[in-house]
């Protein structure tokens, strides 16, 4: 056992980050982001975790959630098996930083911790999907390692906590929008969020997008929001559809108030005209005095005030979405019972807050009671304050109509559904929360007087994602599969490009034959920013942000992305998969130096980053089996060996491209004859396309400008790469040839990197 001499030693070592970068997309590690830093320990390299007397102890105490993480063992306390047993201190800052941030709410158990060329310094890898989240959880966590590490008692985990859920509440999707995104995510359809704080998010790519915000969607027409929000025109279009709907109308001063009330009938119902949330509305009130004071509380919270006749029955919410029921729930009251001795404020706390379904945030499903306008005149009409004392066993209402929390969607009669589905459609809206009053939501509104007293914009989700009592309900799937009707994946076709070389050129080449086959493209690659052939930006592009403008842009319907080996290392692919992969050579020194990248087998874990995102293949169900169709292709260099081995991670179709038609990976290849194995190849001086045995001529080279007649052999490899992608994507052959035999080679010699393609004496004995 280490002595003291050890423990002064340790206390005076530190663990620094190097380097911090935030990889957005798929990369070497993983398909999803994560933060990936290059973190120094320094003499700690000499001291693991069974060496630093009871750091054990400590952190297993600090985090006992620990014991759920499984690592090398693959079960339960894997983890503090290893820190019991020894390991490094980058490994338990992995652990440690992903529980933390799985503790304050965000998901992701993707970790890795692995050294680098340097003595001490290593690379942590974890999920990220919020940057400055992770980050904060990291730097959280190597103060918790060092604090266990040093021999000191506390750590404020809890403080850290509070802290790292305050940042998912205010920085990350709020329940309603993430359960929309991950029912998107189930159906394979992409989701880019478009503000860094708050729920706007893209489903889908470029022309193929659609808009959410939360309930709201980019069908939802500004105009029914609008109406939506005024409550007497709502009302009243309701009304002349035979909708039914409470009598009422708009006051304009506390004594109007009155009047209208007597006009109606007690009891009666105030709120503001254009309120939400249930905020400034007051219930079944019968007194004069109620209602004067309910008409000044309730225009503090909107433009105007409304009397309503008041409806018998219990609160319901109906979410409607694309003209179907999908959700119901049910209101319920909110009562305290008095002890003798407590106040009903201390009531409230004691019997209703310390529920734990109850919170301040979207994350719970019952919202905190708290003594409001509309809570205290209730308590008044019994008699009491606040600071009132209840006798012992005496109930005490709090709030008529608290939570929506009760699922009740089987229980709809269906003439309640067509009628909160006609409102839906009244309005104009394609999401809708209808609010309706009725004492039986099993039998129809004309049976017992029940009737549609609101119908919202932008409903809340949470309700009906976690109630409180009864079936969560896919009202995510729901709103999704409205967006995207009849398996639309609202993906266009991407093509991104990797290589060590020519890459330029390809994306170039690939846009055009794209634009000419009649779709608007969009082009990202290291010499600026495209829309079909106009240049929209300038310098080096082939970047995350940049890819990024192209797939946000509504109308792009196809994509080029030029991939560097550098971009996947410092931010990852802008996409998670791709219609095509092309990876145009391999010269493995063009690639060390950078990123501690040092060998062949290194810049192969890089370039297979290209091919894992393929699109796999769909499995197409019958009745007997699953027949299963290609729908992606990468398209590789065959006389490179690296590359031909990395065929096998596809899990797409395979088309080789070579100027030798008789390579072995060639012939090999295209002997599959039963798959219909493809491949471009040069026979005669004449781009052919090959499917199994056959070759169908496409062009000569002498017709193809960019390859000097067949002489730049760099050039050729790029020809055959372009056409081999155009013919995966099903751009028609006579295209494909028009296409390249009218490019221009000006824009491609100006690309950067074309001065260092191989000459034809450099490469000419590399295709034998």
């Amino acid at each position: 056992m280490p002595d003291c001499t050890t423990v002064d030693h340790i206390n005076k070592k530190d663990i620094k980050f190097l380097e911090i970068r935030h990889l957005n997309g798929p990369n070497i590690w993983t398909y999803y982001p994560v933060l990936e830093t290059l973190v120094d320990i320094g003499e700690l390299e000499d001291f693991p975790s069974n060496t630093i007397p009871g750091f054990y102890e400590r952190l297993s105490s600090s985090l006992p959630s620990l014991i759920e993480h499984r690592c090398s063992y693959e079960e339960r306390g894997g983890f503090l098996r290893r820190v019991e047993e020894g390991t490094w201190p980058c490994h338990i800052l992995e652990h440690v930083t992903l529980e933390l941030q799985n503790l304050a709410g965000m998901r992701g158990g993707f970790g890795r911790a692995r050294e680098t060329s340097v003595r001490g310094v290593y690379k942590v890898i974890v999920s990220a999907w919020h940057a400055e989240i992770t980050r904060s959880a990291l730097f959280a966590a190597r103060e918790l390692v060092l604090t266990a590490m040093q021999g000191q008692q506390f750590y404020d985990v809890e403080g850290t906590l509070e802290r790292l859920r305050g940042m998912v509440d205010s920085l990350w999707l709020g329940p309603s929008t993430a359960c929309i995104v991950d029912a998107a995510a189930t159906r394979n359809i992409p989701a880019i969020r478009l503000l860094a704080k708050g729920n706007l998010v893209q489903l889908g790519h470029g022309a193929r997008s659609r808009h959410i915000w939360t309930a709201e969607t980019d069908r939802t027409p500004a105009i029914a929001e609008s109406i939506s929000r005024d409550k007497d025109l709502t009302k009243s279009l309701l009304r002349s559809c035979g909708v039914p709907v409470p009598e009422g109308r708009i006051v304009t001063s506390a004594e109007d108030a009155w009047e209208a009330a007597e006009d109606i009938g007690l009891p009666v119902v105030i709120k503001p005209c254009d309120g939400n949330h249930g905020r400034g509305v007051f219930i079944e009130l019968t007194r004069r005095e109620e209602v004067e004071s309910a008409y000044h509380a309730a225009l503090k919270e909107g433009s105007g005030v409304l009397v309503e006749r008041y409806i018998p029955g219990t609160e319901h919410r109906l979410l409607i979405v694309g003209g179907q029921l999908v959700a119901a729930n049910r209101g319920d009251s909110v009562s305290v019972t008095g002890d003798g001795t407590s106040t009903i404020t201390e009531l409230i706390d004691q019997q209703i807050n310390s529920d734990p379904r109850r919170g301040t945030t979207e994350d719970f499903p019952l919202n905190m009671i708290r003594l409001d306008s509309a809570a205290r005149m209730e308590i008044s009409h019994q008699g009491f304050t606040g600071d009132s004392v209840p006798a012992a066993g005496l109930e005490v209402l709090i709030q008529r109509n608290g939570n929506h929390a009760f699922d009740v969607t089987d229980e709809v009669h269906p003439s309640i559904a067509a009628a909160a589905s006609l409102a839906a459609r009244i309005v104009g809206l394609d999401i809708a929360g209808i609010d309706l009053v009725t004492a039986d939501i099993s039998r129809p509104l004309s049976e017992q007087g029940g009737a549609i007293v609101e119908v919202n914009a932008g409903p809340s989700l949470l309700m009906h994602i976690k109630p409180a009592v009864g079936t969560p309900r896919p009202v995510g799937k729901a709103i999704v599969d409205h967006l995207f009707p009849d398996g639309d994946d609202g993906r266009i076709p991407i093509v991104g490009i990797s290589g060590s070389y020519g890459k330029t050129t390809v994306a170039h080449l690939v846009a055009r034959l794209l634009t000419l086959s009649g779709k608007h493209t969009g082009l990202a690659c290291s010499d600026g920013l495209y829309l079909d052939s106009r240049q929209i930006d300038k310098g080096d592009c082939a970047k995350w942000d940049a890819a990024n403008r192209i797939l946000i842009n509504r109308s792009v319907e196809a994509a080029v992305f030029e991939n560097g080996s550098d971009a996947i290392l410092g931010e990852g692919l802008v996409y998670d998969c791709c219609q095509v992969g092309i990876i145009t050579n391999v010269e493995p020194a063009r690639h060390y130096g950078r990123y501690d990248i040092e060998t062949p087998e290194q810049v192969y874990t890089i370039l297979r980053t290209q091919v894992d995102v393929v699109t796999p293949t769909a499995a197409a169900v019958d009745d007997v089996i699953d027949m299963v169709l290609p729908t992606g292709a990468a398209v590789l260099n065959a006389r490179v060996a690296m590359l031909v081995e990395m065929s096998k991670l596809c899990n797409g179709e395979v088309i080789y491209f070579s100027l030798d038609p008789e390579l072995p990976a060639v012939t090999a290849h295209r002997a599959q004859e039963a798959q219909g194995k493809r491949a471009v190849i040069v026979r005669n001086g004449e781009i052919m396309l090959a499917t199994g045995p056959n070759e169908v001529p496409l062009i000569k080279l002498t017709n193809v400008p960019l390859t000097d007649g067949g002489r730049a052999v760099a050039q050729v490899e790029n020809v055959l790469a372009a056409v081999a992608a155009a013919w995966a994507l099903g751009i028609a052959p006579d295209l494909i040839r028009s296409g390249i035999a009218t490019a221009e080679s000006g824009q491609e010699k100006h690309a950067p990197g074309y001065r260092d393609l191989p000459t034809d004496r450099e490469t000419q004995g590399n295709y034998s």
